[in-house]
C-alpha cells in the first residue's frame, strides 16, 4: 500500500505540523510519498530522516539569534530568513541533518515552489537535502521578504504561491491513502483584501505573478472546499489544528512555538487511532 502526505505551509504554523509529524514517528506511521509546501516542505524533511523533536530543538534555541531571522538580515541580504545561517550553517554545523537516514527512507519526497515566470507550481523531487539547499530555501521565499532563488537558470519563489496544498497533484502519484495536514482549523478561510499599492508593487517586481498572489485568497478557498469534499467522501485524511493558531508568520516566542508545537503533537495522538483505522481500512 501507498501512502502519500501532504503537508500545507504557514510560516511558523508550520510547528503544528512539526508535531503532528514526530506523532507520526511515535506511532509507527508509515509514509512512502510526501509532497511539502513551504514550512511543510522544510520541516517535513524531518519525518524522513527520523529525527524526532529536531525541527522544535532547533527552532527554540536559535529563533532569536540576530542571524537566523532578522530585519537586519533583509536590509542587508534581501532575506529576513538569513539563507547562510539558516540554511547552510544550521543544518550542516549546529544541529546536523542526518542526510544518510534520509535516503535510506525511501520515500518520494517533493517540494513545492513557485516558478515565477511561468506562474505555476512545479514539484521537485529531493534526494540529497544538502545538495537541493536552493530547491527547499526557494519553496520558502516568501515575496517582498525573500529574494528570488535562482536554480538551474530558472527563478523562484514560495510554493504556497501557486499551489498551497497540493491535494491535486498528490491524488495523481498513485497513493492508495493520503493524508493531508493543515494548519489552519476547520472554518477558516482566507480573506481577499485588495491592496492597490501591494499589488502595483508586486507587478513591478513579479510581473504576472503580482496576479497569481493577487488571487491567491480565492484558489486557497477553493481547495479547501475540494480537500473537504475528499475528506466526507473518505478519500483521503484530515489532520489540521482542533483550535485558532495564534502565532505570527515569523514568530520569535520561544512559548508560543512550543505551544503550536504541543498542539500538533496531541491533536495527532488524539486521531492516531482514527488515522490506522482508515489507513487500514480497504479501498472503495
Amino acid at each position: 500500500m501507498k501512502v502519500g502526505l501532504v503537508l500545507e505551509g504557514g510560516g511558523m504554523r508550520g510547528m503544528y505540523t512539526a508535531g503532528v509529524l514526530d506523532s507520526f514517528l511515535d506511532n509507527d506511521i508509515d509514509i512512502n510519498c510526501i509532497i511539502g509546501v513551504s514550512a511543510g516542505a522544510l520541516f517535513g524533511v524531518n519525518y524522513a530522516s527520523k529525527q524526532r523533536g529536531r525541527a522544535l530543538n532547533y527552532n527554540t534555541k536559535y529563533i532569536k539569534h540576530p542571524m537566523y531571522m532578522s530585519l537586519k538580515s533583509l536590509i542587508k541580504t534581501g532575506n529576513m530568513v538569513n539563507k547562510e545561517f539558516a540554511y547552510y550553517v544550521l543544518p550542516r554545523r549546529l544541529d546536523i541533518f542526518d542526510q544518510e537516514e534520509f535516503s535510506k527512507s525511501n520515500i518520494d519526497y517533493y517540494a513545492t515552489v513557485t516558478n515565477v515566470d511561468s506562474c505555476e507550481a512545479e514539484y521537485i523531487k529531493i534526494d540529497n537535502v544538502f545538495e537541493q539547499t536552493e530547491i527547499l530555501r526557494a519553496s520558502s521565499a516568501l515575496p517582498f521578504i525573500s529574494n528570488i532563488v535562482e536554480v538551474n537558470d530558472k527563478r523562484y519563489l514560495d510554493g504556497g504561491i501557486a499551489d498551497s496544498i497540493p491535494i491535486e497533484k498528490m491524488l495523481t502519484m498513485g497513493c492508495d491513502k493520503i493524508i493531508v495536514v493543515l494548519t489552519r482549523p476547520y472554518g477558516y478561510k482566507k480573506e481577499k483584501k485588495k491592496n492597490k499599492l501591494l499589488y502595483k508593487i508586486a507587478k513591478q517586481k513579479y510581473d504576472k505573478l503580482a496576479d497569481i498572489i493577487d488571487s491567491r485568497p480565492d484558489n486557497y478557498n477553493a481547495t479547501l472546499e475540494n480537500i473537504y469534499k475528499l475528506r466526507d467522501n473518505k478519500e483521503i485524511f484530515v489532520i489540521q489544528p482542533s483550535r485558532d493558531i495564534k502565532i505570527k508568520r515569523l514568530e520569535k516566542d520561544v512559548a508560543r512555538i512550543k505551544e503550536i508545537y504541543n498542539l500538533g503533537l496531541t491533536d495527532s495522538n488524539n486521531i492516531i487511532d482514527e488515522l490506522k483505522k482508515y489507513l487500514n481500512s480497504s479501498n472503495n
